[in-house]
């Protein structure tokens, strides 16, 4: 960046799916776009980590059992238009985007190399592409190669968005707070490089800014992964909806003192089961029908009630027993990782934990991703569609990043096109960032004690299982945390530790609010009763043991 002010006409917070979607779909209509990545490099992304694979349709599949799936996997408590929505038009978009102009390299079969599909937890039938065991990996590079040959796309990396602009609150044309309808103008965002904040102006602006699971202690997300976006849309005083739906994976790879490494569902797909540790299967107990083929909810329940029964810290994923074809050939990653942790899944049993993996809520938006701010989108995890309800279906949420990305990238083109813009003088009446503070230095150890504390508190408190008891206790010692935490980040200059930070402080009190404002135990929201016998909660990795109530 030249200095600390830009304009552009579409700027798109985040590089994952959804955000390189609508971006690239913004850029070929010939809109100018600017892409921002908070990270060095645009594709360090959670869609770079997905392995599992995308929806697509299946031989005997239709749009209506589709729908019936994601019904089922979502409680009912759905939004069926949007679900229908995706049913109807997410096959069609990836066949355009992903495998068309993309050209991703989905694995195919038989002489006529035709599209391989696979099944996941359920799913009624096989729907799933995917590419080994790397499918987001597949997708994130090919995206990124076709924005980088678009000559009006900028990426800018290291560049943290601290919050969305809009006219009634940041322009010094006084007669923007009359404005009846308030309207978004952009973002502040934090320059890594330059160790600056930069003005950006933008005609419409897209948040693809992805979930927030690395609030939780034991995550599958990329480092970072803290609610940014629905955030700065909370401040904004835009609509979010859903807060308390965090899904946990059932199964990622437990080596204590090591981040969590998710062990695709297509492992269960493809055969592998689970057992404790006296080597019974247990899955039939909980879902007699669907076995570990079952929903993650039901899954991570179960997994969590084995170790607590057992007092045990990890159950088992048996894929040498149960699985044909050689996993070194069909899951080269997750392979290689686990060899490289002393486990030849050929061979032996892989020691599994949950952890928390995808927000289920956020940002309230239509089908078009628009969100109650005017000239704000949401797409991707930051959003809230209603898609997956109470709890998400397996390889639904590529697909509905791509979709939601793809639909308002044509919105924002449309717009633009029939002349719904910000008149130049309002727009460019938008003021400076005004810094936050100059009194205290950075002090690393007080961010990083700060983080554990938050990410044990929700780690044990408002994770796999809740009671009214614990969200109590966590709400108020989050929000006595935050108020020192917002004083820290007046006083302090901003920095990318002290943006994370400030964040995800606030994201911990929004899902937990939720949490506790819902009495209704539903999906991945499972609340116990207070009552009953205290009973000890095997140590999880990296955590120590606790006396819960269950």
């Amino acid at each position: 960046m030249a200095d600390n002010y830009k304009e552009t006409e579409c700027l798109v917070i985040g590089s994952g799916i959804a955000g390189a979607t609508c971006a690239y779909v913004a850029a070929r209509a010939g809109l100018k776009v600017c892409l921002l990545s908070k990270r060095s490099d645009p594709n360090t992304t959670n869609t770079y980590w997905a392995q599992g694979g995308i929806v697509y349709t299946g031989h005997d599949d239709s749009p209506e059992l589709l729908v019936d799936d994601v019904m089922r996997a979502g409680r009912g408590l759905n939004n069926r238009a949007a679900v229908e929505f995706l049913a109807a038009n997410g096959p069609r978009v990836v066949r355009e985007i992903l495998i068309d102009v993309a050209k991703v390299a989905f694995a195919r079969n038989g002489d006529k190399g035709e599209l391989d599909l696979t099944r996941e937890g359920a799913h009624s039938v096989n729907r799933i592409l995917y590419s080994a065991d790397n499918t987001g990996r597949e997708i994130q590079l090919a995206l990124m190669a076709v924005l980088r040959s678009m000559e009006n796309v900028e990426i800018i990396t290291g560049a943290t968005a601290i919050d969305v602009i809009t006219l009634r609150h940041h322009s010094t044309d006084l007669q923007a707070r009359y404005l009846l309808e308030d309207r978004c103008a952009g973002a502040y965002v934090y320059c890594e490089e330059k160790k600056e904040v930069v003005t950006i102006l933008a005609q419409r602006t897209v948040l693809a800014t992805g979930g927030l699971a690395d609030i939780f202690l034991h995550s599958t997300n990329e480092k970072g992964t803290v609610g940014d976006g629905v955030v700065m849309a909370k401040r904004a005083g835009v609509d979010v909806i859903n807060m308390e739906y965090i899904q946990f994976h059932p199964t990622t790879l437990y080596i204590p003192g090591e981040k969590r490494f998710l062990l695709s569902e297509a492992l269960r797909g493809e055969g592998a089961r689970l057992r404790n540790l006296r080597g019974e299967q247990f899955m039939q107990r909980y879902n007699p029908e669907l076995r570990d083929l079952a929903g993650r909810d039901e899954v991570t329940i179960a997994i969590w009630d084995e170790m607590i029964e057992n007092g045990e810290d990890h159950v088992l994923l048996d894929v040498a027993n149960y699985i044909d074809e050689d996993p070194a050939i069909r899951f080269p990653t997750i392979y290689a990782t686990c060899l490289a942790a002393g486990i030849d899944i050929k061979k032996d049993p892989v020691p599994v934990v949950p952890a928390a993996h995808y927000f289920c809520g956020g940002v309230l938006v239509d089908r078009c991703g628009r969100t109650t701010l005017s000239g704000l989108y949401a797409v991707g995890e930051v959003s809230c569609t209603g898609l997956h309800g109470a709890n998400r279906l397996a390889s639904t949420s590529l697909l509905e990043g791509l979709l939601w990305g793809y639909e308002a990238a044509n919105d924002i083109v449309d717009q633009m096109s029939r002349g719904v813009t910000i008149a130049f003088p309002m727009l460019t009446s938008v003021r400076d960032w005004i810094p936050t503070g100059y009194v205290e230095n950075e002090d690393p150890a007080l961010i990083a004690q700060d983080w554990l504390s938050i990410k044990s508190t929700m780690w044990n408190y408002v994770g796999i299982v809740r009671t009214h008891q614990r969200l109590k206790i966590a709400i108020e010692d989050l929000r006595h945390m935050y108020l020192r935490i917002e004083d820290f980040y007046r006083r302090t200059p901003v920095s990318k530790e002290i943006i994370g930070l400030f964040h995800g402080a606030q994201a911990a009190i929004l899902v937990t609010d939720a949490a506790l404002r819902n009495s209704t135990s539903v999906g991945c929201h499972f609340i116990r009763s207070n009552k009953g016998s205290t009973r000890r909660f095997p140590a999880m990795p990296g955590g120590s043991e606790i006396a819960q109530h269950v």
